[in-house]
């Protein structure tokens, strides 16, 4: 028999055999051994086997054999030894069968990686005995290093085998010039004692032996030694396959099994999200819902919100990580983030830029596949195609409101929340695809504005770049690349995808190209991991496990897997979405301390920076200071209450003689004095008066009352300025809230109706009943008179310029039309001299006559310029008449009683003393009636309008920090904020550390 194994254990193992020989016949000593092992047995199938080595571990022996040295394991006839310590062979041949089986290296590998292998080894070596005493028969330990290495490094290229995998797949003894070497060999060593019984297929079964006893009789034994190959398989057909053909078949079994072993994830999967669904919406026995805790990823994303409202610039001081999906315009950004959601929720486009802003998706577990966003309280069904459609068309719209006008991106943010059963959890933000060239449609800038917009996003030294390459497309033409190298130049931060690898291998197909780029050699940039993926078939209304299914079919019968370019750990979003979680998860555990220590400082500096500016004030930040403002607000129009009945009637009724007087005096009083005796006199006013209540007077009474309610109120608001306490920070906020309730505020429809009905009966009464009111009549109507007249005289003198005794005094000097004027006024005042009674309105031939009296004096004037000066004149002089009656008819009283019928002679008229007596008589009924409406129903009316105004000037910040502004507001806000950060920091931590 050969030297088949080597070793210092060779003479025992053939002493050991030799006496089974003798021991056993060839009928006990026959025991078929498996396919795929090579069996070494006693005789006696009561015997424990010594040996048993699969046919790989043979094939080490073999070429171990043939760079042995010379030691014979059996003698030259063929028998095997029998060693004097039987039970030290057989530990040791279990202990190598254990190391070198293949099915526990193969099994060991499951999980993936070398590191894995590595603990289930020493932990066999952990559990052996003491085996010293077994170095002298052990072969030496450089070969058994090597043997390991080899071991390790073929299982860490395998996956997850399914079972029946060992028995079939096993390297095959295919070459019959080997078997034929394997024969030949036998039969040199063995002699003529022993012969080699082979199979056809090429299967070591038997090595026949004979042997003689002491009668002289001749016993042919057949001895199991070592079996191997596969059933069924000749040299023949061996020749016939070529080892390209072993290696596909291999390689498709091997997708087949990951396949499957991915589809028991998959419903392994599918049951923990059914079971932690209904943990979720399980209700405890009491009925009392159950309060669900705040997840990891919303407080982070939460954390991420205040952090974007604390420093919308993003520069360095925000170095919380997330997933920057960045890469060139419509290479599938969109879509691969799709694929991670699991849901087609962007916008779709062909060919035209569609992210137009940044979207920070934060993906977290739930137990409804729902999407919101952060400022709606709105949840889209993701399941529902209604509510897909209906987000898509909401985030297209967000983005097109915060583009401004002339621009076609913009840097605000769009913040979305989406959960689902089983989703990585972490945060990405989708930005716009980078252009070569801006085309007609774009605002100039725009190709520079996104990459500063991408350029930014970047800089944060944690965010994980997620770099997405189609890879349809030439690699020179890569935009996103190059960004990438100069912002991680090392890589350490960057997950490289390559989308569309299906249209690459159908299309561009050059697998080495391919695996260049998957390998980090093509590109100039580094990154942690490469993945392919397959997005779908560019159909747009492609649900997302069509396009799983379409990704998975091409994957399995793809060329680039079986021809070696693709690794089974490269290929798939859901390889690529779980490498980004982890990196993700990575990161924060490792920055976010860091970033919770920046703000503690931060707010330890403000704290002080307060002490020191404002020691005696108290700290109110924008929101404080609003409420503290509008309850002073609200104190003030609570204050109207206390004006007093007589306050608010002298305030109605001075402000609506300011209003109704100049009417009163042009349409009503002058035209009346000009007619001929007191019948007329009181006919026309009669109708004058009617026609002004009907139409005219209470509309305006309505806009008085309107403007000295709100006159008032500001009345109240100025006197506070005074106090001591008052606070300059309010008074801006105070004025926008006066003028934004005047907009909002109407009087009542209903209160012109009643106001007409009082007027009207109060103007048409012309009764004076005592001589208080007629006195009363005659000193407002002096008063009144006097103030027209002085009006008037203000506006002559204005006109014609300063007298003699002004221009010595005050050095002022007379110009050419003042000089007109004065000879204007006084060619007038000698007409109305010469009649007393004239008419408002000049005759044509009066001003023939001044404009030629004028001539004369070498003045050129025009027939409108003189009417000016008349206007002005005339009113002077009938305002001096009528101030001389009201002092006449001051004692007239007893004469009115009499009907003016005992005047003793005299033509005393004072019917103008009646008419301002009906006309104050009607402004103080009004004044009551508004007072009334007012105390009644309209100061609770404005109350009630600026408590609205200040709740919208709550809810809009923007507004609020117009209004509330100043070095003071700024610092308490930042100080808010950097609190909340660090509070909501800290929580966050705490939460992770538990999760931990």
């Amino acid at each position: 028999m050969s030297m088949l194994i080597c070793g210092r254990f060779g003479p025992h193992c053939e002493r050991y055999v030799q006496h089974a020989l003798r021991k056993h016949s060839l009928q006990q000593s026959r025991n078929i051994v498996s396919k795929s092992h090579v069996l070494l047995k006693a005789p006696s199938s009561s015997q424990s086997p010594i040996l048993l080595i699969s046919e790989r571990g043979f094939w080490r022996f073999y070429h171990a054999y043939k760079n042995r040295s010379s030691r014979h394991l059996l003698s030259s006839r063929g028998h095997l030894l029998v060693p004097s310590n039987r039970h030290n062979i057989v530990t040791w041949t279990r202990i190598t069968k254990a190391l070198i089986r293949p099915r526990n290296i193969i099994i060991t590998g499951l999980v993936g990686t070398g590191a894995v292998i590595s603990q289930k080894i020493e932990a066999v070596r952990q559990q052996l005995p003491d085996l010293e005493w077994m170095k002298e028969y052990m072969p030496e330990s450089e070969a058994v290093k090597n043997l390991m290495k080899s071991i390790q490094s073929a299982t860490s290229k395998l996956s997850l085998p399914e079972k029946g995998f060992i028995s079939s797949h096993l390297p095959k003894v295919k070459d019959a010039a080997v078997v034929e070497g394997i024969k030949s060999w036998w039969e040199e060593n063995a002699g003529k004692n022993s012969a080699a019984v082979l199979s056809e297929g090429g299967r070591v079964l038997y090595a026949i032996s004979q042997d003689t006893d002491q009668k002289g009789t001749t016993h042919k034994n057949t001895v199991p030694l070592l079996g191997f190959g596969r059933s069924g398989a000749t040299a023949t057909s061996s020749k016939k396959n070529p080892e390209k053909e072993r290696l596909e078949q291999v390689q498709d079994e091997m997708i087949q099994i990951q396949i499957r072993y991915q589809k028991e994830i998959d419903r392994l999967i599918k049951e923990n999200k059914d079971l932690r669904k209904s943990l979720m919406l399980k209700e405890p026995k009491s009925g009392r819902k159950r309060t669900m805790r705040k997840s990891l990823i919303d407080m982070y994303s939460d954390v991420l919100d205040e952090l974007e409202r604390y420093d919308s610039s993003y520069n360095t001081q925000d170095n919380l990580p997330r997933v920057v999906v960045v890469g060139d315009q419509s290479s599938g950004k969109t879509s691969v983030l799709e694929m991670i959601v699991q849901a087609r929720i962007f916008p779709r486009g062909s060919g035209e830029m569609m992210t137009r802003s940044p979207v920070k998706v934060t993906l977290s577990e739930g137990p409804y596949h729902i999407a919101s966003f952060k400022d709606s309280s709105r949840e889209f069904d993701l399941t529902k195609e209604s509510d897909l459609a209906a987000l898509r068309k909401e985030v297209e719209l967000r983005m097109k409101a915060s583009v401004g006008d002339g621009e076609t991106v913009s840097q605000e943010s769009i913040s979305m929340t989406v959960k689902g059963p089983g989703l990585q959890r972490m945060v990405l933000v989708d930005l716009p695809g980078i252009i070569s060239t801006e085309t007609s449609v774009m605002a100039p800038e725009t190709k520079n504005n996104i990459r500063k917009m991408v350029r930014g996003h970047m800089e944060n030294p944690n965010a994980i770049i997620l770099c997405i390459q189609d890879g349809a497309l030439d690699a020179e033409r890569s935009n996103v690349t190059d960004l990438v190298s100069q912002m991680d130049p090392t890589g350490k931060r960057t997950i490289f995808v390559l989308t569309k690898v299906d249209l690459a291998e159908s299309n561009l197909y050059n697998p080495d190209r391919i695996k260049s780029i998957l390998e980090g050699r093509l590109f100039p940039m580094k990154a942690l991991g490469y993945f392919a993926v397959v997005t779908g078939r560019g159909n747009q209304n492609d649900s997302i496990q069509e396009i799983k299914n379409y990704e998975e079919n091409f994957f399995r019968n793809s060329k680039l897997f079986k021809d070696g370019v693709l690794k089974p750990t490269q290929m798939g979003t859901q390889s690529m979405s779980m490498a980004v979680s982890e990196l993700f998860w990575k990161m924060v555990r490792e920055t976010v301390e860091q970033q919770a220590d920046a703000f503690k400082a931060t707010r330890f500096n403000l704290e002080t920076e307060w002490k020191n500016t404002f020691p005696r004030q108290r700290e109110l930040d924008r929101e404080e200071l609003f409420e503290k403002a509008k309850g002073d607000i609200l104190d003030e129009i609570i204050n109207l209450g206390q004006l007093t009945p007589k306050e608010w009637e002298e305030a109605f009724y001075n402000k609506l003689w300011e209003r109704a007087s100049s009417y009163f005096f042009e349409s009503i009083y002058l035209p009346a004095a000009q007619t001929e005796n007191s019948g007329i006199f009181n006919t026309t006013v009669d109708i004058k008066l009617k026609q002004w209540a009907d139409n005219m007077l209470p509309k305006k009474c309505v806009e008085v009352g309107w403007d000295t309610l709100h006159d008032e109120f500001i009345k109240i608001v100025e006197k506070d300025k005074k106090n001591k306490g008052h606070d300059e920070i309010f008074d801006q906020l105070k004025l926008a809230v006066i003028e934004a309730s005047k907009n909002k505020h109407q009087w009542d429809s209903k209160a012109e109706d009643s106001l007409r009905v009082i007027q009207v009966n109060t103007l048409e009464d012309r009764s004076v009943t005592d001589k208080q009111q007629w006195d009363a009549a005659v000193k407002f109507m002096e008063e009144t008179v006097k103030g027209r007249l002085h009006q008037t005289q203000d506006k002559l003198k204005e006109l014609t310029g300063p007298g003699k005794w002004e221009q010595w005094t005050h050095w002022k000097s007379k110009t050419q039309d003042h000089r007109n004027r004065g000879a204007t006024k006084g060619e007038l005042e000698k007409i109305l001299s010469a009649e007393k009674d004239h008419k408002s309105n000049l005759a044509t031939d009066e001003l023939t006559t001044v404009r030629r009296n004028l001539q004369t004096s070498g003045i050129e004037v025009t027939n409108d310029f003189i009417r000016e000066t008349w206007y002005h004149v005339y009113r002077q002089f009938f305002l001096t008449k009528a101030l001389g009656q009201c002092q006449e008819c001051r004692k007239g009283f007893y004469y009115y009683q009499k009907g003016f019928t005992d005047s003793g002679g005299s033509k005393l008229e004072c019917n103008d003393v009646v008419l301002f007596w009906r006309l104050q008589r009607m402004l103080q009924i009004t004044s009551n009636a508004l007072r009334q409406q007012v105390v009644n129903n309209e100061a609770r009316r404005l109350e009630r309008i600026i408590k609205e105004v200040l709740d919208e000037f709550g809810e809009d910040q923007d507004t609020l920090a117009k209004l509330l502004t100043g070095p003071r507001v700024q610092l308490a806000e930042e100080l808010k904020k950097v609190r909340q950060i660090q509070e909501k920091l800290e929580e966050f931590i705490q939460a992770l550390n538990k999760e931990k």
